[in-house]
């Protein structure tokens, strides 16, 4: 008898003794006689060596899609979008906002530059004025000290499983893993942690004193008898005092640590798995004792700032491994430290500084850098010059500038705007 006629007659016996419809029960049956169909002219017309999982179930959730994460720029680099209807459609972005954007950029100062905008995995907005975005690498000024921390953090997690010769947390004494300081020109240096140096709370040589960033080896280690570099600023942990000297120190920390200088590690724990290509690092000389050593300043393009922004934005995953240590992503969410007293130097509210990362929706109102309108789980680190590195979980954002210039710049003002351009019906709601 003709399957057409079998189903429609089991249906109504089914229906009788069950609380189903007969249409209920006939679509069901039907939907199984045809996948039975299927599969057996599928079997029929294969070889057995050619079959190796069987048909998937009708029944079975769709699978998540997997998140995007670009190749290399050898190889093609980052997606990206340039029509403004695919813009607005896909990523979720107003391009008369970015239009905007671009006037602001365009009129903020007179350097060369290059800015990324990043919206879902997608480019949606990159501006180029004599920088070019894929490689430019010029120096990215103290976008490099969020990069250290990262690149720290990576060094205690391996540390954490016995894959480094020295164990470490942010919690332990920095200067135990600075033999090259020793004797320590100030006994207060022994209590620092490694935390204090990646939050401004150490109190080495804040900026607020005066003195350059950049010297040997003898001079960022208090031993040349500048008294700047010697004696604390303050007690560690009671105070807040910007500190680029701190992020130096931080780099030999992580070459004890490693067994490896901190640019060699960097490349290889950060950069490689991220797919950077392009790089340079700055080197500090010492004398015989100190020797030549990699300080944490460093040089990336654009498009690589996104990429490490990108990485912290998937919680510190890339493709299938886990680079950034999620504990350190979910721990720049929040300061780092308990000081409430302004920062030294620009007179910042200190409860911005986490982890060489920035928290910008908490800068004061009545500052010169207000967090208005920035999102309060924004991390960003602005650098001398215009520089910028940041992403916004909550928007699926990433935001980007590099110039290689000093001086002081609108650093909020450009996130904000790039928040703005987010159509509001496209942020999830919680």
């Amino acid at each position: 008898m003709n399957t057409r006629v079998i189903i429609p007659t089991l249906c109504i016996v089914l229906a009788a003794h069950a609380s189903r419809s007969v249409d209920t029960i006939e679509s069901a049956i039907t939907d199984s006689a045809l996948r039975i169909h299927s599969r057996h002219r599928q079997l029929s017309q294969a070889n057995t060596k050619d079959i190796h999982l069987s048909a998937p179930k009708a029944s079975a959730q769709p699978a998540e899609p997997q998140i995007y994460f670009p190749a290399p720029e050898s190889r093609g680099g980052w997606r990206k979008l340039d029509k403004p209807d695919d813009i607005r459609r896909i990523a979720g972005i107003d391009p008369a906002k970015l239009d905007e954007l671009r006037d602001l950029l365009l009129k903020s100062d007179n350097r060369d530059f290059a800015a990324v905008v990043i919206r879902h995995g997608y480019i949606v907005f990159e501006l180029e004025r004599g920088n070019s975005s894929k490689t430019d690498t010029r120096r990215v000024a103290s976008v490099s000290k969020a990069i250290c921390a990262t690149t720290l953090a990576i060094a205690s997690e391996l540390s954490r499983h016995g894959k480094t010769p020295r164990k470490m947390t942010f919690e332990d004494r920095a200067f135990d893993f600075i033999p090259w300081a020793q004797p320590l020109s100030d006994p207060r240096k022994a209590q620092i942690t490694i935390r204090q140096l990646l939050n401004h709370t150490s109190g080495i040589c804040p900026e607020a004193t005066g003195a350059p960033n950049d010297g040997s080896w003898e001079y960022i280690l208090g031993h040349t008898g500048d008294q700047r570099t010697a004696k604390l600023a303050f007690d560690p942990g009671t105070g807040c005092g910007y500190s680029t000297h701190a992020f130096a120190h931080a780099a030999l920390v992580c070459e004890t640590v490693t067994g490896r200088p901190y640019d060699e590690f960097a490349i290889q724990a950060l950069f490689r798995p991220l797919g950077i290509e392009r790089w340079w690092f700055q080197y500090y000389d010492g004398n015989e004792k100190i020797g030549r050593h990699p300080s944490h300043g460093l040089g990336l393009s654009a498009r690589d700032l996104a990429r490490i922004a990108y990485c912290m934005l998937q919680n510190g995953r890339w493709n299938n491994d886990q680079i950034i240590p999620q504990w350190f992503v979910h721990e720049t969410a929040q300061p780092t430290h308990n000081v409430t007293t302004p920062e030294m130097r620009w007179k910042l509210n200190p409860q911005v500084f986490s982890h060489g990362w920035e928290l910008p929706a908490r800068h004061w109102p009545a500052g010169n850098r207000s967090g208005e309108n920035i999102p309060p789980d924004a991390r960003s680190k602005p650098g001398s010059g215009g520089q910028l590195i940041a992403f916004v979980p909550s928007l699926d954002l990433v935001v980007t500038r590099q110039t290689g210039s000093s001086g002081d710049w609108q650093y909020e003002e450009y996130l904000r705007r790039a928040c703005n351009a987010v159509l509001q019906e496209s942020v999830p709601t919680k």
